[in-house]
């Protein structure tokens, strides 16, 4: 073998749980992620077992995605979705009939939802159990991720809430999957120094940056990304190889552009009569996706060619070939000048292989089988570093991101930068409110208020505070996308922060919320613990575990 390829996937979504709503847009993310891109995931992983292929792969699940795949509410609504689906699959086989290039683009979304609906049978809707079950058997690495996907280098300044947000993710990942944190994944690849006794505290022991995080790092790599470095320290650091992300992701002469491959946005809800789709929709007359998509990208100008499943497969075995072939010229390039074999190091967003990019499942599944035959090993990273067994040299890292630009710009910009300094005041607000609820020797709350009323009130304030700290609100608000209800969740999560703190911090003589009030936007998702926003003023307190 001239070196190894570790793929990682970054499996992530916002917590959009709606049970005021009985159906939700929002919602929709969730349940098209699960039957395009997880499902078929889980599929890969149990042919790949079941053919003898020599695989590997490392998965980043965030513990907003995993909480959501647990929620017994959305699980039934995920059944609800694919039902649904298949359905409109077996009508659209029948609309379709006189046009024999439409109906075997209909008959092609008929098989995957069925496959859909198998696969989700076959692991009793319980997503996390299936993943959880093929981590034991050391072929998928899983990495952790902090609680809601914040930022860390923003969190800088707030210790707490960086404790608390890297203490929930630790405490979700091992309860959920069953084994201790190895690697976690920073969310956005975003890296500071300031940051690296947090992750050092948090017992994580390797995770993945940014090409230029690493490349400029001092001193310099002397293996460039083809092999990781040790932090200050002792976190082992991985960089993102660039060659095989710009095969990918590029824009210009990236493979999901390839004309023969299914067009995202031709949509069945962009042309169908409301009587036909309307039942699937969130809301009267607000038309979104369906899922089926029978226009492939084509080329130039004008009316789009109808998807044609074969051609598009043929694009996907030249693709996994040239791919494999691009990266077995590069490792034995570089193999030639080091001690221990390479290895590249190509991450991506999970939801880019079937959501996106319709036959990236495909993609993975060929790249996967195909890849000992280019003298390529396909491993996880905790593999990587296991087999090669030596200290890696030493380097400290440069602040990056592999956002726009590659620094923290999308989540500081003119359209979004008014969230930061009140989240910031909020994390300042929620250390007073642990030291009011749960700090040694408290004040005793008034009577009528027991103290584990005040330790649930913060402990709800703590979550609210977390989940409006997720990066993708303000990403979206920068993006223009679904900017209106990315603002109004982190309003939403504030308020409701606001309400809890003001209870807590009167010692209950002002109850939380309006008359009757019970739920809160948060609802659903773990609690955390209000300790962790004391850090040391806690004597004796682990936190994350």
């Amino acid at each position: 073998m001239s070196g190894s390829l570790a793929i990682v996937l970054h499996a992530h979504l916002p917590w959009v749980r709606h049970p005021e709503h009985e159906r939700s847009l929002e919602e929709h993310w969730f349940f098209e992620a699960v039957a395009e891109c997880y499902l078929p995931l889980l599929r890969n992983l149990r042919e790949w077992t079941r053919d003898g292929v020599d695989w590997g792969l490392t998965l980043g699940v965030t513990p907003t995605l995993g909480a959501m795949w647990d929620d017994p509410l959305l699980r039934s609504r995920t059944a609800r979705y694919l039902s649904e689906r298949r359905e409109l699959a077996q009508r659209e086989i029948g609309r379709t009939l006189l046009v024999p290039a439409l109906n075997a683009a209909a008959r092609c979304h008929a098989e995957a939802y069925e496959r859909a609906w198998a696969d989700w049978e076959d692991c009793g809707g319980d997503l996390s159990g299936a993943f959880a079950g093929w981590a034991r058997t050391g072929r998928l690495e899983v990495l952790a991720g902090p609680a809601t996907h914040p930022i860390l280098p923003l969190l800088a300044d707030e210790p707490g809430s960086l404790a608390a947000q890297l203490a929930l993710g630790v405490r979700e990942h091992e309860r959920r999957f069953g084994r201790p944190v190895r690697g976690l994944w920073l969310p956005e690849c975003a890296w500071s120094s300031r940051i690296e006794p947090h992750l050092a505290g948090a017992g994580v022991g390797h995770c993945l940056l940014e090409t230029h995080g690493v490349l400029g790092g001092s001193p310099a790599p002397p293996a460039a990304v083809f092999l990781p470095v040790r932090s200050l320290l002792g976190i082992t650091l991985f960089g993102r190889d660039p060659g095989s992300a710009r095969q990918v992701w590029s824009r210009q002469g990236g493979y999901p552009g390839d004309p023969r491959y299914r067009e995202f946005h031709s949509d069945l809800a962009d042309d169908a009569d409301w009587e036909w789709i309307g039942g699937l929709m969130a809301a009267p007359g607000v038309r979104h996706p369906t899922g089926f998509k029978y226009r492939r990208v084509t080329g130039g100008a004008g009316e789009k060619a109808w998807y044609d499943r074969p051609e598009a497969l043929l694009a996907v075995r030249e693709h996994a070939g040239h791919f494999l072939s691009a990266q077995a010229e590069r490792l034995a390039r570089v193999a030639e000048g080091l001690a221990c074999p390479p290895v590249v190091v190509a991450p991506y967003d999970a939801e880019l292989f079937g959501h996106w990019w319709y036959e990236g499942p495909e993609f993975l599944d060929q790249v996967m089988r195909r890849a000992g035959g280019f003298g390529i090993l396909p491993e996880t990273l905790s593999q990587a570093l296991d087999r090669r067994g030596r200290d890696w040299p030493v380097s400290r890292p440069a602040d990056s991101s592999w956002g726009e630009g590659g620094h923290l710009g999308v989540w500081l910009h003119p359209t979004n930068a008014d969230l930061q300094p009140r989240l910031r005041t909020a994390g300042r607000q929620m250390v007073r409110v642990a030291r009011a609820a749960v700090a040694p020797g408290a004040e005793p709350p008034p009577s009528g208020t027991s103290p584990r009323d005040l330790e649930r009130w913060a402990a709800r304030a703590a979550r609210e505070l977390l989940l409006a700290q997720a990066s993708d609100w303000p990403f979206l608000i920068r993006m223009g996308t679904s900017a209106g209800y990315s603002r109004g969740r982190v309003e939403a999560h504030l308020a409701a922060f606001d309400r809890l703190a003001v209870a807590v911090l009167s010692a209950g003589a002002t109850p939380p919320g309006g008359p009757g009030e019970t739920t809160w936007p948060g609802d659903g998702f773990p609690e955390p613990d209000p300790r962790w926003w004391l850090g040391s003023e806690v004597a004796g307190q682990k936190f994350g575990r």
